[in-house]
């Protein structure tokens, strides 16, 4: 209970007075907002969920002078700082939300919680309080003098629960005695090869090291024992289909006996996904845990935890082997993920990371048996491979809000504080650690995005002709797209994105905004004139429109949770994106010279292309395992019979129609490689464009207007295995 001492001069004596500020404890406060911040109408709504964290925080730490308006206005909901409340009512408007919600939740889920969390109205103070406050019994009055001993003993007593309570509050904000784990510890590169490393795995004994590798001109999984200088090439080409940097690709066996790795193999038109083992000193591979796309032992390795590629990705507990007609512990809710399944070294719990992929993801954990899991982190970011050093120790890696990263991160998960451990250029892919936590492997990439030209011609006559790279101003450029005679191209530099134009050989930047993040790819309106992008800024997603030649940038929607690339409908007169919607992405339609969003598509879709005609949109549905399929709608939003398209590849969405929309270009491949084809949407025809080599990562493409041209974005990574051993673990 939070109780204030005030002391009352009543002639020569002082008086403690207890008062009820919340019936409840700092880390009950805590836990219950990490109970309703889970729950479905919260966990997928990311606006909400962030206001009522901010008020729940603000309040705990005792900053309730900061739950102003005009404060809230800014630090939520990215309004600039002359944000005048009389003309823009969005903290009102949002509140009355989250009251609706909160009422909402302890009707349904959350009708047996003991603590309940209100927000009065009138103003943006939360309350936390027992749902059946119970009160101390009211005793006898007790007589005169041992009334006036117990006063005259009651002041210091009460002046050393205060200071006690003070030092209890001051240590829990601050982490006095929290240490960076890494902190003096030794690093040791462990490759040193031209071309990229990733995915590093480390035995529980930490004798071995095992990590993917294009040494030889193909990816395959690579052992060594380290300080030893030697490395075997477990595969030698013979495994198609390695890695999948959304998950843990690769481990080890609790006696570190067998390597074991993600595999996906093709079975007619769908994909079969599994769990294979091959010797860690060689031999030959084979399947070990059918349909299981994740797994971990726990620490006595008597206990298996895995989940399989289905939607939701479901969780399972078993004594060793997968159970077919087991229950699942959790499912993620639909059109999220549940990845990087870990035991807890006391076994109490099993974490995971849960969110929408590949940018809005944190670290949850839940009991063995089920029930609801609890959040550990709030990043709401690129979050993956967790470890756990001691039981209170968690390390993982998470990238910035402006997407920059990933980093390696730590925290107490008793405290919650996250503390960032690493700075500079590089960042981190992968990390793992031994069974007792004493030495870790991670992978430093430096990666590199460049833009690359290529005429798209009859290959089958003239062969395959390779790309030519396209020499730009800035040193990263991403999301490409062409014009007539431009090319339109983000770039970032100092933690912050913009938007960039080359024409006749000249590079201009044409919008920039400090902190900003550009969500997707730019779209060009069918007329070349106008450019639409999307930004999150200041923790909100704004929708500008502006001149091709960078004038007139304006905001047209400011009140959506934008997701994915816009694209203008045909006319030019309204522009087509994604929003969030109660954590759904669906696809609205927003005026081009501004207005309200009005809703055009209520089903999961994100990244819609419209037909040049205007006689439908394509849009993508949800990853499932790890693909996804491609969908119809007319203009009035009834389904349009679109030549299948299933099974596409997880990473990269885009899609373009050729002009007159008698093609839709498209991405196919492995989850790391993937090549141009073309589909003609009626008949369903295809044809390839492109044969690039294995490391030609395509992450993006753009098609020129007359159709003869194309323009890729490539990703380079630089890339090594590291060491850490760690001191006083």
């Amino acid at each position: 209970m939070y109780v204030s001492y005030i002391c009352t001069a009543l002639k020569t004596r002082c008086i403690l007075e207890s008062v009820p500020i919340a019936p409840t404890d700092s880390d009950g406060a805590r836990r219950q907002l990490e109970r309703v911040l889970a729950s479905p109408g919260f966990l997928r709504n990311e606006r909400m969920s962030r206001f009522l964290r901010f008020l729940a925080e603000r309040h705990l730490e005792g900053s309730d002078n900061q739950l102003k308006e005009s404060v809230i206005a800014v630090e939520v909901f990215g309004r600039k700082p002359d944000h005048d409340p009389a003309q823009d009512s969005i903290v009102r408007t949002e509140a009355g939300r989250l009251r609706a919600r909160l009422a909402e939740y302890y009707l349904g889920e959350g009708k047996d919680d003991g603590i309940v969390v209100e927000l009065p109205k009138g103003g943006y103070i939360p309350v936390f309080r027992l749902r059946e406050p119970s009160f101390p019994p009211v005793s006898q009055p007790a007589p005169p003098g041992r009334k006036m001993r117990r006063r005259v003993w009651l002041v210091p007593a009460a002046v050393a629960i205060v200071l006690a309570i003070a030092t209890i509050f001051w240590v829990q904000k601050t982490e006095r005695f929290w240490r960076n784990p890494i902190e003096g510890a030794r690093f040791q590169i462990v490759t040193d090869f031209d071309g990229t490393e990733q995915e590093a795995a480390v035995s529980r004994d930490g004798k071995f090291v095992a990590f993917l590798s294009s040494r030889e001109g193909h990816t395959d999984i690579w052992v060594t024992q380290p300080g030893s200088g030697l490395f075997n090439n477990l595969t030698r080409g013979s495994v198609p289909e390695l890695g999948n940097p959304s998950l843990r690709g690769l481990g080890f066996s609790p006696d570190s006996s067998l390597v074991l790795f993600w595999l996906r193999k093709q079975a007619g038109l769908s994909w079969q996904i599994g769990t294979w083992v091959i010797p860690t000193l060689g031999g030959q591979a084979k399947l070990y845990l059918e349909g299981v796309a994740e797994f971990d032992w726990s620490l006595d390795g008597s206990r298996l935890a895995y989940h399989t590629p289905a939607a939701g990705d479901p969780l399972f507990i078993s004594d060793g082997t997968p159970h077919a007609q087991g229950q699942p512990i959790f499912t993620a809710p639909a059109g999220l993920h549940s990845h990087f399944p870990l035991w807890a070294p006391d076994n109490q719990f099993i974490y995971f990371v849960q969110g929408a992929l590949p940018d809005k993801m944190d670290i949850w954990r839940i009991g063995p048996a089920g029930g609801m899991p609890e959040r550990i982190t709030s990043h709401n970011g690129r979050v993956s491979h967790p470890v756990l050093l001691n039981r209170r120790t968690l390390m993982y890696l998470a990238g910035d809000p402006d997407g920059s990263g990933p980093w390696l991160y730590s925290m107490d998960v008793e405290r919650r504080l996250a503390h960032r451990l690493t700075f500079g250029p590089d960042r981190y892919t992968s990390l793992a650690a031994t069974a007792g936590g004493k030495r870790l492997v991670v992978t430093r990439a430096s990666p590199k995005r460049t833009l690359w030209r290529l005429r798209i011609g009859d290959s089958s006559a003239a062969g395959w002709p390779p790309p030519d790279r396209i020499s730009l101003t800035p040193a990263a450029a991403y999301t490409p797209r062409l014009g007539p005679d431009y090319l339109i191209y983000v770039s970032s530099a100092g933690g912050s994105e913009a938007i960039w134009k080359r024409a006749n050989g000249t590079d201009t930047e044409l919008w920039s905004g400090r902190g900003v993040q550009v969500i997707g790819g730019p779209a060009i309106s069918p007329d070349g004139g106008r450019i639409a992008f999307s930004v999150r800024q200041h923790a909100e997603t704004l929708l500008y429109a502006m001149q091709a030649d960078g004038t007139n940038a304006r905001v047209v929607a400011d009140s959506l949770e934008l997701q994915g690339s816009p694209v203008w409908t045909p006319d030019g007169r309204s522009i087509t994106s994604a929003a969030n919607d109660h954590g759904v992405p669906h696809l609205f339609l927003v005026l081009a010279g501004g207005g309200p969003a009005a809703v055009f598509l209520r089903d999961y879709s994100v990244d819609p292309a419209w037909q040049p005609n205007g006689r439908f949109v394509v849009y993508s549905g949800p990853d499932i395992g790890t693909t996804f399929s491609v969908k119809a709608v007319t203009p009035e939003g009834a389904t349009y019979p679109l030549a299948s398209l299933t099974n596409l590849t997880r990473g990269a969405r885009h899609l373009k129609f050729l002009p007159g929309g008698g093609g839709l270009a498209f991405l196919r491949g492995s989850v790391a490689h993937k090549d141009l084809w073309l589909v003609d949407p009626d008949t369903g025809s295809e044809r390839r464009l492109t044969n690039l080599p294995d490391d030609f990562d395509i992450r993006d493409f753009d098609i020129s207007p007359d159709g003869r041209e194309v323009v890729l974005e490539r990703l380079q990574e630089r890339s090594d295995i590291v060491l850490l051993d760690l001191v006083g673990q």
